[in-house]
C-alpha cells in the first residue's frame, strides 16, 4: 500500500469510528437525550439543526398530550394540520427525522406530559391504541400520518396524569408490532419521576420491559434541587 493510500484508509478509519462513537448505543449509560419541541427558552430550533450536533443521541419529540383521543403539540415547530382535522401534520419533522436517522440519531415519541388529556379505561383499549400508534407513525399504514413515511424508533411514557391503567397492555401489543418488522430495532422509554415507586409508571416498571428510563429529577423533593 502506497503512503498516500495508507493515509487516505487512516482518515477513513478514524472518520468511521468518530461516526460510530457519536451514534445512539442503547447498552451505553453515556447517551445524551434531549426532550424536542415545546420551544420553552422560545428560541428552538428545527429539529435537524440539534442532529447535526454529535452531542445529540437520543430526540425525544414531546409530546403527544392526547390519547386515545389524539392530540399533538410541538409549539412552533409544527402548526399545520390535515384539513378538516385536528390533527397535526409535520412534514418538515418527518423530513428532519429522517435526517436524524441517517446520522445515528434515533427519535421517539413521548406520550403524556405535565399537561393534557390522556389514559387508557382498560386493558383493551390500550392494546387498541398500540395499533393505532403503529399504523400512524411506525411501519403501519394510516389514511393520516402526521410524520407522513417517516418511521419512529420507538415511544416514551411521560404519564404524569389520568389513571396507571392499560400501560404494560399498550406495551405488550407494541412489541408484538415492533416484532413484525426485523429490519430495525425499536424501543420503548420511560420518564417516571423520582419519587419511588411512581404514581402512574410503577406497576408497569415492574410488569413490562423499557430500553431506557429517563428519571425526572426535579419539581420533586428528590430533585437535583434538594
Amino acid at each position: 500500500m502506497r503512503p498516500g493510500t495508507l493515509l487516505k484508509y487512516v482518515l477513513q478509519t478514524q472518520l468511521a469510528a468518530q461516526a460510530i462513537s457519536s451514534a445512539f448505543n442503547v447498552n451505553c449509560n453515556s447517551n445524551y437525550a434531549s426532550y424536542y419541541g415545546q420551544n420553552s427558552a422560545r428560541n428552538q430550533k428545527t429539529l435537524g439543526e440539534y442532529c447535526s450536533s454529535s452531542t445529540e443521541d437520543v430526540i425525544v419529540l414531546a409530546f403527544m398530550n392526547g390519547f386515545p383521543n389524539i392530540l399533538l403539540n410541538f409549539a412552533n415547530a409544527c402548526e399545520d394540520t390535515f384539513e378538516g382535522t385536528g390533527l397535526l401534520h409535520c412534514p418538515k419533522i418527518a423530513a428532519d427525522i429522517k435526517y436524524c436517522q441517517s446520522k445515528g440519531k434515533v427519535v421517539i415519541l413521548s406520550m403524556g406530559g405535565a399537561s393534557g388529556a390522556y389514559g387508557f379505561s382498560s386493558d383493551s383499549q390500550a392494546a387498541q391504541f398500540a395499533d393505532t400508534m403503529w399504523n400512524m407513525f411506525f411501519k403501519g399504514t394510516a389514511a393520516q400520518r402526521p410524520f407522513d413515511d417517516a418511521v419512529l424508533d420507538g415511544i416514551d411514557l411521560d404519564i404524569e396524569g389520568g389513571s396507571n391503567s392499560g400501560y404494560a397492555a399498550f406495551i405488550s401489543q407494541l412489541r408484538a408490532h415492533y416484532a413484525s418488522d426485523p429490519t430495525r430495532q425499536y424501543y420503548i422509554a420511560a420518564a417516571p419521576q423520582c419519587p419511588f415507586p411512581d404514581a402512574y409508571l410503577g406497576s408497569t416498571l415492574n410488569s413490562a420491559w423499557f430500553d431506557m428510563v429517563f428519571v425526572q429529577f426535579y419539581n420533586n423533593y428528590c430533585g437535583l434541587n434538594a
